[in-house]
């Protein structure tokens, strides 16, 4: 389980194709601190088994699965990655419950730059929107936003200078893929009422 407050903007060193899977191998002098074989890290809120650590770059495996579902297959050597690892359950809550487990992938529409922050539109898989309410929370590539307008097939988040600085947001631009985890308290939510149509 994660917060989505990323903790340090990573960078992917190594893509290695292992047949229908991949082998990542992510910089982050943070996150590699206390991680061993077997720890999970969220990478662009993808929660990912660490299968090696040497110095500041771990290794894990992406299967077919995940490389369809997520945008990890199109990250390359070089690529910026948001990098976060679970949540204690003695630490704060500062973010919402996110589990690193990718619903969608969206495309970033458009950003309208203001005075110190950015309001970025995404676009959203039809099947998704209905977990999506104006204020609730979205996790976009592992971060936790405030949604600021939600509509049947994208939404807005405002991002804070913060945002802009210490993760990937900051510098995708419209065409870009996101990875969505909407907010799995919805999902139970709905799962419980089942259909009341």
């Amino acid at each position: 389980m994660f917060t989505g407050i990323v903790e340090e903007l990573g960078e992917i060193t190594g893509v290695e194709p292992q047949g229908d899977s991949v082998e990542l191998a992510v910089r982050g002098p943070l996150v590699t601190q206390d991680a061993v074989h077997g720890a999970s890290i969220a990478v662009n809120g993808v929660c990912l088994t660490v299968v090696d650590v040497k110095g500041e770059v771990f290794t894990a495996d992406v299967i077919k699965e995940t490389l369809g579902k997520s945008s990890l297959g199109a990250l390359e050597p070089g690529s910026k990655v948001n990098l976060e690892r679970p949540l204690r359950l003695s630490d704060r809550l500062g973010g919402h419950l996110v589990q690193g487990h990718v619903d969608g992938v969206g495309t970033i529409i458009s950003r309208e730059p203001g005075e110190r922050w950015d309001v970025v539109t995404v676009s959203l898989p039809h099947d998704l929107a209905r977990y999506i309410v104006d204020k609730g929370s979205i996790t976009v590539d592992g971060i936790s936003l405030t949604v600021v307008e939600a509509g049947a097939d994208r939404f807005s988040v405002a991002l804070i200078p913060t945002t802009l600085a210490l993760t990937t947001l900051g510098h995708k631009t419209p065409g870009d893929p996101v990875n969505l985890e909407v907010d799995v308290v919805a999902k139970y939510v709905e799962r419980m009422l089942g259909d009341r149509s």
